[in-house]
């Protein structure tokens, strides 16, 4: 079996899935000894037109997971994509808590699509709600275990005459209809609802717009950094790459749900490959 070229393909605010998926990507190619290239559909631009994949192309598709699924602002963008035959290699990264069904999710959205899955994988980031819920990862730990990952999907597809030979990869997770997203819960057992919840600037912005520049929604305004024009996802962008720590929650319930994340998974999960 042969591919013309690998894709790391990706939708990652805060760069954790980048990490992961680039660092799949890149050791498959020197595996296959092929190129390797970037689509990174992180900003509204990237995803203004459909995406179309060759047939002898290997991408490695990755999203963060939000809520146990995989993110419902990139569903409709996700059914325009293209695989046209191409192999794929699915990649969620969760904050430390579960991923859910967003792997296998994200595994029926690239077959439908036209992909065929030959391996997959669920990875750990730092939260987009913490700086210390699996913090500073992807680590080292973390890089080692996807180039292992990917030095064993180079040995699956080398060992298979036709892709067709490999069945599509069976996941964790349940089978449509999937379980619904995840609800944060008060002591009492009440939903906490934070999707309206948007973060604040403090006065120590010094206005470098960077904040708009990088929400994957568009959705900061440019002449007016504290307006929001659209929906806030709470990927973290705008909070952790701001260079002044400008941005910031004060919503009980969203503050709430943090420090209940933080307290309640202290374990260190690891990363769960399928092949």
């Amino acid at each position: 079996m042969k591919f013309e070229t690998i894709c790391a393909a990706f939708f990652s605010p805060t760069d954790t899935t980048k990490k992961v998926v680039t660092t799949v990507a890149k050791t498959l190619a020197a595996e296959l000894d092929i190129p390797c290239e970037l689509f990174d559909f992180t900003l509204p631009a990237a995803r203004a037109n459909p995406k179309a994949f060759s047939p002898d192309t290997l991408v490695v598709f990755g999203t963060p997971v939000y809520a146990g699924r995989v993110p419902n602002v990139l569903l409709k963008y996700l059914d325009t994509v293209q695989g046209n035959g191409a192999a794929a290699v699915p990649v969620v990264l969760y904050g430390n808590r579960n991923y859910d069904d967003a792997l296998i999710e994200l595994r029926d959205i690239l077959e439908i699509d036209g992909f065929h899955t030959v391996a997959a994988a669920a990875f750990i980031g730092e939260h987009s709600f913490s700086k210390i819920l699996a913090a500073a990862r992807p680590d080292a730990g973390d890089a080692e275990k996807a180039e292992r990952f990917a030095k064993s999907v180079a040995q699956k597809l080398g060992e298979a005459a036709a892709l067709t030979d490999i069945p599509v990869i069976a996941v964790e997770g349940t089978p449509k209809p999937y379980r619904g997203y995840y609800q944060p819960r008060d002591r009492k057992g009440n939903s906490v609802d934070i999707r309206k919840v948007r973060p604040l600037t403090s006065d120590e912005c010094i206005n470098c717009k960077l904040c708009a520049a990088v929400c994957p929604m568009g959705s900061i305004s440019f002449d007016n950094i504290r307006e929001f024009t659209g929906i806030c996802i709470k990927c973290g962008a705008c909070i952790k790459k701001c260079p002044k720590h400008a941005k910031y929650y004060d919503d009980a319930g969203y503050l709430y749900h943090q420090h209940e994340l933080e307290e309640g998974f202290t374990r260190r999960a690891e990363p769960e490959t399928f092949l």
